[in-house]
């Protein structure tokens, strides 16, 4: 074809479709529509416009570029649709980004001071991070990273900055076809020592541990290279996440069911994989044993309630225990007793997630265990301690004041919390712990004279066995000699016994010499019979032989080649008894 008859249809198809933005950049003068967006330099993320599900409305999003199916991490105008494709984002003289539909009603903008007269740049990073840069000093003024919708991303922090009061937190999407703002949140709570928690409006339901958070030291999290990094001080109370290898695709999103996942894509399957959830466990709903009660997953079954109580403490409601509703939770066994300057203490419940720790307090960063415990020992408000090493700080001190509540034990939080308890409780648990001691010493004891034994008993039998071996060879040829011996008696005499006859199995005899009524009788068996030839059970010696003493007659006598003494006394006839 004609080279100068192709330069019109491309012209015309460059002008009929929109152009899509293949940059990583929006300025001033430039404009994304529907169709169009920006890429990050690396490829990671996208930003432009999509429709939910079977939603037939507009909304401006980044999601991921490697994952086939669109996979929707931050949306900016989710509570203001656009009705139909003629959205436009741009920069307007203030330097804000802002979106427009086709009646140039304003669905949302980045709503920012901006200083001075520099023009502002919009640019997504690789990180999934849209961020609006003033100027020539490249200025952040604003971030998506700041206002996340359902989705943390790793580089993305979730917390309080202190200072300007901006609070970033995951709200959960109305639906699958809606990414309105829905019931569930996920937000960090800095009253105490800080924790991060799933609520449903107002209310929670689940929550982390107590700061600082131990979920890199499972299996899970370290053979995956998974890092967390938290920050608590008078600015800011946050963290964040992230992989040792950059190019794992990640994130954590909070369902619009309420459920909190983190999920990694598999290439292989093309599919993502729960790296984990929360809740999970009956255990892990919020305040499920109540104040000062316990829940143990792992022990819990069928016939086994998986609430029980604190040390010192008993359920408040038998009954709702017995039907397995531990909500009431604990209270004190002995309360008229006073736990302050009246010989109370502490006593240790090992492997926990520690209580919740609004009403908890860092006592020092620098301080022993025993310190720790004299420091809460002192204050008769201080109802437990958790004594701990911080990686970079030492031992640590954290005390509770006030209830203990939602305690359960945890395969990935590994706390131990020492619970004060009054003088008679810690006395019992002191008898207890002896007891034990002195139960597990015995144990010791006892195991350790089995096994001695059991080895003593095996070296007697190798030794045994080994001499056995060294004085066999001997003794089977001295029963081989004996053997030769007798059969030379018996080739020299005819042995008659009061009994049957039979053959004396020598050299075997002829098949039809052999009579069918006569028994055959070997060696052993005449052995047997006569003791060893006994001179006790000998009756006499005859022409024909000796005789022995028996329970029945036969006769015995030596295989002949030339027909035995049975043929010519018997004949071929069958008798009854010879």
């Amino acid at each position: 074809m004609d080279p100068e008859t192709m330069v019109m249809p491309l012209i015309l198809i460059v002008l009929f479709f929109p152009f899509c933005t293949s940059v990583d950049t929006l300025t001033p003068d430039q404009t994304i529509k529907d169709g169009q967006s920006l890429i990050s330099n690396k490829n990671n993320f996208a930003l432009g416009f999509f429709s939910p599900g079977n939603s037939s409305y507009r909304y401006l999003g980044i999601w991921f570029v490697k994952v086939p199916n669109q996979t929707i991490v931050w949306v900016a105008n989710r509570n203001d649709p656009i009705i139909d494709s003629s959205g436009v984002l741009s920069i307007n003289p203030y330097g804000n980004l802002v979106l427009h539909d086709s009646s140039k009603r304003l669905l949302w903008s980045t709503n920012v001071s901006v200083q001075g007269t520099t023009s502002s740049v919009a640019q997504l990073q690789d990180s999934g991070n849209l961020v609006l840069v003033q100027g020539n000093n490249e200025k952040v003024i604003w971030q998506s990273f700041d206002h996340p919708t359902d989705t943390l991303l790793p580089g993305m922090r979730l917390g309080l900055n202190r200072i300007t009061g901006l609070d970033r937190f995951l709200t959960s999407w109305k639906s699958q076809d809606d990414p309105g703002t829905g019931d569930y949140f996920y937000k960090m709570n800095p009253t105490g020592s800080p924790q991060v928690g799933l609520y449903k409006g107002l209310t929670l339901y689940w929550r982390s541990g107590p700061w600082p958070w131990h979920a890199s030291s499972s299996a899970a999290t370290a053979s995956s290279g998974f890092k967390y990094y938290s920050v608590n001080n008078e600015d800011e109370v946050s963290y964040n996440y992230f992989f040792d290898d950059p190019s794992i695709i990640s994130r954590l999103v909070v369902g619009n069911s309420g459920l909190l996942q983190h999920l990694l894509w598999n290439g292989g399957d093309l599919q993502w994989k729960e790296f984990w959830s929360a809740p999970k466990y009956r255990c892990d709903n919020y305040r499920h044993c109540g104040a000062y009660g316990k829940c143990g997953t792992e022990s819990a079954s069928f016939t086994r309630f998986e609430c029980t109580c604190l040390p010192g403490y008993e359920p408040k409601s038998p009954k709702n225990w017995d039907h397995r509703d531990g909500s009431e939770g604990c209270v004190r066994k002995q309360l008229g007793l006073s736990m302050c300057g009246n010989g109370e203490g502490f006593v240790k419940v090992e492997l926990l997630r520690g209580p919740d720790s609004y009403n908890a307090v860092w006592m020092d960063m620098s301080m022993s265990s025993s310190e720790c415990e004299q420091a809460c020992l002192r204050n008769c408000s201080c109802t437990a301690f958790v004594s701990m090493n911080i990686d970079g700080k030492g031992t640590s001190c954290l005390a509770w004041y006030g209830e203990l509540i939602d305690i359960s034990e945890n395969s990935y939080e590994r706390w131990d919390l020492n619970v004060r308890v009054d003088a008679t409780e810690l006395a019992t648990y002191t008898r207890k712990s002896n007891g034990f001691l002195g139960n597990k010493r015995h144990l010791a004891i006892t195991i350790i004279s089995l096994m001695v034994t059991l080895f003593l008993v095996c070296l007697i039998a190798y030794i045994c066995l080994m001499k056995k071996r060294k004085t066999s060879p001997s003794k089977k040829k001295e029963e081989e000699e004996n053997e030769r011996i007798v059969k030379r008696k018996l080739h020299n005499q005819s042995l008659f016994f009061t009994g049957t006859m039979g053959y004396f199995e020598g050299n075997e005899p002829e098949e039809n010499s052999r009579h069918p009524d006569l028994l055959i009788f070997d060696l052993s068996c005449i052995v047997a019979a006569t003791d060893n030839f006994s001179p006790i059970n000998k009756l006499g010696q005859g022409g024909f032989g000796s005789v022995f003493k028996g329970e029945e007659k036969m006769l015995i006598y030596e295989y002949m080649p030339n027909k035995s003494l049975d043929f010519f006394i018997f004949g071929l006839g069958t008798m009854d008894k010879r």
